[in-house]
């Protein structure tokens, strides 16, 4: 018990406004975290940081070594079980992911990752759903091998979720419905980039039964007009891409790189092309806030990653009051961004889940339907 109540003071002293305090404290934390391979403090960081959001307490989540890495995914895999907590426990593994720990390897044989899948095929809360979907794109190159066991299930995941953006379900709001669309986009990319024989046979079997039609004339078909024929169609087949010895020659950023390659957006490109990607988003990407003036963006060029690992549209709008999705604008009230693209990292559900290495955050990208993204535009 005494040990219980100076962990907790120790907790509270975390978010002290002193930064010596803090330094201190975390210093501690990570003392014991070296000293004790039991899973009780990690369990209680986990719980603490859901209840609080502590910012020094991620910090300390996101930098753990092993053996707490099989405590921290078993202490996640349990919250993403509960529907009150999934979304919070979604958004703190993303951040854990986002800055590629050295046991990501582990993630294609822990319990979270089946978890995951589960939640992607069966939740209805399209934040939620959102959310888990940017983890998965975020965590497949760094887990390729896993395809051999879960492709099914990420194939079906896709199918489900590019069918929502298509019948858009009456209680979900459609701003919210297009963060959605983004992200079905960007998982698009990722499988075709990575699995492309295996994933173009699904295409052509799920969408060729007359009851799906609708959804790829509507969704999948635009998104295919944005990527090129993919090499591995030619020269690869099924079994090879699913070869574990097709992967071990890469690392993460070469599976993210490869996957930019097959893309068309020009903020894919901009990679490949040696083009500045401000110079790019400036010249290609008129914004404007609803203040008429150009708005906080976040900079894809950041010391996490860069543009090409960022499979998205050609335009983003400026984020809105933290708290709030931003208002839908039309093209007409738009200009060139003048200014180099900031970092800002507001606070709602849809919030900088994911600034870094494989996607930047989903919250402020999207106001209206990209033109890529659908045929037909809201009215």
């Amino acid at each position: 018990m005494a040990q219980q109540a100076n962990i907790g003071e120790l907790l509270s002293m975390l978010d002290s406004p002193v930064l010596s305090v803090r330094d201190d404290v975390t210093a501690i934390f990570k003392e014991n975290l070296t000293s004790d391979r039991g899973p009780m403090l990690v369990n209680t960081l986990v719980d603490y940081y859901l209840e609080t959001n502590s910012q020094p307490v991620l910090h300390i989540l996101t930098t753990l070594q092993e053996p707490h890495d099989k405590h921290l995914l078993d202490k996640m895999n349990e919250y993403v079980g509960k529907a009150a907590s999934r979304l919070s426990t979604l958004s703190l593994l993303g951040h854990v992911i986002r800055l590629q720990p050295s046991w990501k390897h582990k993630l294609s044989q822990a319990p979270l990752l089946p978890s995951l899948l589960k939640c992607l095929k069966m939740d209805t809360d399209v934040i939620v759903l959102t959310t888990g979907v940017l983890v998965l794109i975020t965590m497949l190159p760094m887990i390729p091998q896993s395809g051999k066991q879960h492709l099914h299930d990420f194939f079906d995941i896709f199918g489900r979720l590019s069918s929502w953006c298509l019948k858009k379900p009456g209680h979900v709001t459609e701003i919210y419905l297009v963060h959605l669309h983004a992200s079905v986009y960007a998982l698009f990319h990722r499988l075709y980039g990575m699995y492309p024989c295996n994933f173009v046979s699904f295409l052509r079997s799920h969408y060729s039964m007359k009851e799906n039609l609708a959804t790829f004339e509507e969704v999948v078909k635009p998104m295919m007009e944005h990527v090129r024929i993919h090499p591995e169609l030619v020269t690869g087949s099924k079994d090879h891409e699913l070869d574990p010895q097709r992967w071990k020659k890469l690392e993460t950023h070469d599976v993210v790189i490869e996957c930019a390659k097959i893309s068309l957006d020009p903020t894919e490109a901009s990679c490949e092309d040696g083009y500045s990607v401000s110079h790019q988003n400036s010249a290609r990407c008129p914004h404007r806030g609803a203040d008429g003036t150009a708005g906080p963006y976040v900079d894809t060029q950041s010391s996490y990653g860069s543009a090409a690992s960022t499979p998205r549209s050609t335009s983003r709008p400026t984020s809105s009051t933290p708290g709030q999705l931003p208002p839908a604008q039309s093209s007409s009230s738009t200009r060139p961004l003048a200014e180099p693209l900031q970092v800002r990292c507001p606070t709602d559900p849809l919030s900088c889940l994911l600034v870094g290495y494989a996607l930047e955050p989903v919250r402020g990208l999207w106001h209206g339907h990209p033109p890529h993204f659908s045929r037909k535009r809201p009215a």
